[in-house]
């Protein structure tokens, strides 16, 4: 990553100012232009769909779209050359790293979020199906939003149990439908005399739909479809309490998106390649903190190690304050000890930082040697071989003697 840098710097820079969560206020200031860009388009996709408006805003509309798609195909192709620079495409042919970076769900919505607008161009046709595409521009704020990144997360951990869930609500639909033509085949012969033709019903009432168009006349059919009513609003609670509870869980852990990048940018990982990176990415919680919140408490047990993305914290030792800032950590020798905080930690101001529990901690230092290895260096570094076994945390054993310092931005010098 770093002899990437080096060779493409403005590569790199622009691949910075376009992902999420980079830090600088250069990055949030492109941030905030695309997100308001794209809520501004919603707006006037909507009020375009009103006469009035349409008539008497003609002109404007049309701006807004002509500069909405230069900046949004501006964005795209940006992306696209700048693709390599992404931390698990970065060991590929740059075409390749384009290639597969371009066929990712999210920059499959950027595409679709321009192409409207040049499909009109050489397709004539109903206007309004392209207004209803142009919608889809709304979709690119799930680049910025923890909240649908945390429920896209959520549903794919949870694949394998709604894949079967969805296989058991389809053998009910199959089974339902098959005693319906059994039951109701004679006396409907047009809507239940064949299997396929059941399967309708048996979907809009497993689904409690229920649009009342295919009802069974029959004492027994009657009974049957009350039956498959009631296995329907069970089969339906499996999958949405799924989600539900995998969506709760991931939503606590994330604060705010978390990204490769950011985790890469963390001196503790240099040197992992991308595959440990993204098993470190599924481990890490994301936690925002107010200026002089208190991060962790002197005395209280040592449940995790903490990493600042953005932001200071202060470290209120007994005989001097110390103020570390992004890119520092602080916290995985009392993680790997198990042991009780020796210090006071507190956010200077608006500060995220990623959190890694000791019992993940360990479980990725079992699962790779050689990132087992990597935080065993950095931790004899700080505090000794001869220590790692002794009681208490790296908030006052980190900085030896003559390294002591008030302020990280010393160490930048």
């Amino acid at each position: 990553m770093a002899a990437a840098a080096r060779e493409h710097p403005i590569r790199r820079r622009i691949y910075e100012l376009l992902e999420p969560g980079s830090g600088d206020r250069a990055a949030r200031a492109v941030d905030l232009v695309l997100i308001s860009l794209v809520l501004v388009n919603v707006v006037a996709v909507i009020l375009e769909s009103l006469p009035s408006f349409e008539n008497g805003y003609a002109p404007l509309f049309l701006a807004v779209e002509i500069v909405s798609v230069a900046l949004f195909t501006l964005e795209y192709a940006l992306r696209l050359w700048s693709a390599p620079e992404h931390g698990p495409l970065s060991d590929l042919h740059p075409w390749r790293a384009r290639l597969r970076f371009a066929l990712k769900p999210q920059t499959l919505i950027d595409l679709l979020a321009i192409a409207p607008f040049y499909l009109s161009l050489f397709i004539a046709g109903d206007l309004r199906a392209f207004l209803v595409l142009r919608l889809l521009r709304f979709f690119k704020l799930a680049r910025y939003s923890p909240g649908i990144a945390s429920l896209a997360e959520a549903v794919y951990n949870e694949r394998r149990a709604l894949l079967a869930s969805a296989v058991i609500l389809m053998g009910t639909v199959l089974i339902a439908a098959s005693l319906m033509n059994i039951v109701e085949g004679e006396a409907q012969p047009d809507k239940f005399g064949t299997i396929p033709a059941a399967m309708y019903w048996a979907a809009i009432t497993l689904t409690t739909v229920g649009y009342g168009d295919v009802v069974p006349v029959t004492a027994a059919g009657r009974l049957l479809a009350a039956l498959t009513a009631f296995v329907g609003w069970i089969m339906l609670a499996l999958p949405v309490g799924i989600v539900a509870s995998a969506f709760a869980r991931e939503i606590h852990r994330r604060d705010f998106v978390v990204t490769w990048n950011m985790v890469a940018r963390v001196p503790l990982f240099t040197g992992l390649d991308a595959n440990e990176i993204s098993e470190i990415i599924r481990h890490l919680r994301s936690r925002s903190c107010e200026p002089g919140e208190i991060v962790a408490r002197r005395g209280e047990p040592a449940e995790s190690m903490y990493l600042i993305a953005e932001g200071e914290v202060e470290i209120e030792l007994p005989d001097q304050r110390v103020v570390l800032g992004p890119g520092q950590f602080f916290g995985e020798i009392a993680a790997i000890r198990k042991s009780e905080r020796s210090a006071t930690v507190r956010a200077l101001d608006n500060a995220k930082l990623l959190v890694l529990d000791a019992a993940d901690l360990h479980h990725l230092m079992d699962r790779s040697p050689r990132m087992a290895e990597r935080i065993r260096e950095v931790a004899e570094e700080r505090v000794g071989p001869e220590a790692l076994g002794a009681k208490g945390d790296i908030a006052s054993e980190e900085l030896k003697p003559e390294r002591k310092e008030t302020d990280w931005r010393a160490t930048q010098e």
